[in-house]
């Protein structure tokens, strides 16, 4: 079980809201949220309400402000908790919407998908063993899309505004 805290100011001060489950609306129980406590599990926080706007993926530690989860402001709406994967990671990705054109297999990390794979641009992908976080640039960094099991036949499904994926990583 997992247990995330959220401050309205910096350095875990101010009213909080502690929280072990996931929440669609935050709204009611803070207005900003300027740092962040994770207990313990491994979360995904968006901006807006119903899990959508910018995602950023937090592991335990300590957050004292908002541009240490990289942040762009201090708005926090939705919360969900990533479900722990002890097995192997898969998932197959795609430079075509509907799972066309040359599809490429990850079982492992990715700082680079244009120097593995020599593009950049994923328009559908089938995550079919484990989560995984698509980041918009190189070497983890840009907006983040939690990737869970199933099938994206386009980016938007998963929340991108591009089919635009610099880096790959394995929620372990």
């Amino acid at each position: 079980m997992g247990a995330i805290t959220f401050y309205e100011d910096r350095n875990f001060q101010g009213r909080n809201y502690e929280c072990s489950s996931e929440c669609s609306d935050l709204h009611s129980h803070f207005s900003r949220c300027n740092s962040i406590r994770v207990d313990s599990g491994a979360w995904m926080v968006y901006e807006r309400p119903n899990y959508s706007g910018y995602q950023y993926y937090l592991r335990r530690g300590e957050y004292p402000d908002y541009q240490r989860w990289m942040g762009f402001n201090d708005c926090v709406r939705s919360c969900r908790m990533i479900p722990s994967h002890q097995g192997s990671h898969r998932m197959q990705i795609y430079e075509r919407p509907e799972f066309g054109g040359q599809m490429m297999e990850l079982t492992d990390d990715c700082p680079s998908l244009y120097d593995r794979f020599h593009f950049n641009d994923i328009h559908s992908c089938n995550v079919t063993e484990g989560h995984w976080i698509f980041y918009e640039q190189p070497h983890y960094r840009g907006r983040q899309y939690l990737m869970g099991p199933g099938q994206y036949r386009r980016f938007n499904e998963w929340g991108g505004v591009s089919p635009k994926v610099g880096s790959i990583r394995r929620i372990m």
